[in-house]
């Protein structure tokens, strides 16, 4: 199975609490990065490399994302209302998109590994894509599955250096060598997303209760069953976890200056 024969399952129903100046009104993979909404941003990486297939879950004011993509054309294009009758005619589409979401309620409540598990039912093949609706990344999306395919495992997490939060300065006595602000740490790693799962990983868990961690309960039982590889991504990655990395993501979007937009 090639990238493009397979779905992308994305989380989209947190609360984003550290973001709430914007997720008072919108759930956080529904900000806007550059006018579109950074989930767009994540659909299109995968899209570059062939997926077309999306699965979204939804919890958190879940009717803004079902909002968006079922009337997507009318919020892109030209439109013409005859008041008499309601109906509506799209005059000309603006760049229309090429691929299908899915959108699942999965709970307002629910955690993320529960959400994915809901989500399941969704997927058609034996194995996915997953990742969360609030990071982007010019990550290569054929070598991660590559990487998965090799190893065997039953699930291959992405692993990145995460960005400093503090700008580094190389000192030589009283001069300041350079100043990089906010570089990426050269050591240690975390969990960027990006994950390819198989559905086989959630077999045998106890029955969904809602409160199932992706984090917590499920790739820590993988790790121990030697059933979890994972793939070094070295490039540019960064999450939208407060109003700081908004604007920074924003900041690069008008600049001409986004790694992570890697389609045309």
């Amino acid at each position: 199975m090639r990238a493009q024969d397979m779905e992308a399952v994305i989380l989209a129903g947190g609360l984003g609490t550290r973001l709430r100046e914007e997720t008072e009104v919108r759930p956080k993979p529904m900000v806007m990065v550059g006018g579109t909404p950074i989930l767009l941003h994540i659909m299109r990486i995968y899209r570059r490399f062939g997926v077309k297939r999306f699965i979204v879950c939804l919890g958190y004011k879940g009717e803004v994302v079902r909002d968006f993509f079922v009337n997507y054309r009318l919020h892109k294009a030209d439109i013409e209302v005859d008041l008499s009758t309601s109906a509506v005619r799209v005059l000309g589409d603006t760049a229309p998109l090429d691929f299908t979401v899915t959108l699942v309620e999965t709970g307002a409540e629910a955690n993320t590994g529960s959400r994915i598990r809901r989500a399941l039912k969704h997927v058609r093949g034996s194995q996915f894509f997953a990742t969360y609706g609030d990071g982007v990344a010019n990550i290569d999306i054929e070598a991660l599955l590559e990487t998965h395919r090799n190893g065997g495992r039953l699930g291959t997490i992405t692993a990145v250096h995460p960005p400093s939060r503090y700008g580094e300065i190389d000192i030589a006595g009283s001069d300041v060598r350079s100043f990089r602000e906010k570089p990426q740490t050269a050591d240690g790693w975390i969990n960027g997303g990006f994950m390819v799962l198989d559905k086989r990983a959630f077999d045998g868990l106890p029955p969904d209760d809602g409160k199932m961690s992706l984090e917590i309960d499920l790739m820590p039982v993988l790790a121990e069953r030697a059933a979890l590889s994972v793939y070094r991504h070295d490039g540019f990655w960064q999450c939208m976890d407060t109003f700081r990395d908004m604007t920074m993501l924003n900041e690069m979007w008008a600049a001409g200056k986004a790694p992570w937009k890697v389609w045309e």
